[in-house]
C-alpha cells in the first residue's frame, strides 16, 4: 500500500457516513482491509496496524467498536 492510497480511503471514509458506520462495525485491522478493499483501496492490514495506535486496535471492554475514535499517524480521525 502506497502512502497516498492510505490518505486516500482515510478522505473518503470523512465524507461517506456509510463507510464511517461499515469501520465503527470492524472487529480488527482484517475488517478495515476488507472494508477498504469494498470501497476500491488497497491496503494492507499491517499498514492499518502502523498507522492505528495499539490501543485504538485493542477496543473496549464495553462492546464499543475498536474504530470508534480512530486516528492515522498524523492524528487525523479515521472516522
Amino acid at each position: 500500500m502506497s502512502e497516498e492510497q492510505f490518505k486516500t480511503f482515510l478522505e473518503k471514509v470523512k465524507g461517506d457516513t456509510m463507510l464511517q458506520e461499515k469501520l465503527k462495525a470492524a472487529a480488527d485491522a482484517e475488517a478495515v482491509v476488507s472494508i477498504a478493499k469494498e470501497a476500491g483501496f488497497m491496503i494492507s492490514a499491517d499498514d492499518v496496524r502502523t498507522k492505528i495506535s495499539d490501543k485504538e486496535l485493542e477496543g473496549t471492554a464495553a462492546g464499543r467498536s475498536t474504530y470508534d475514535c480512530c486516528t492515522d499517524e498524523h492524528h487525523q480521525t479515521l472516522c
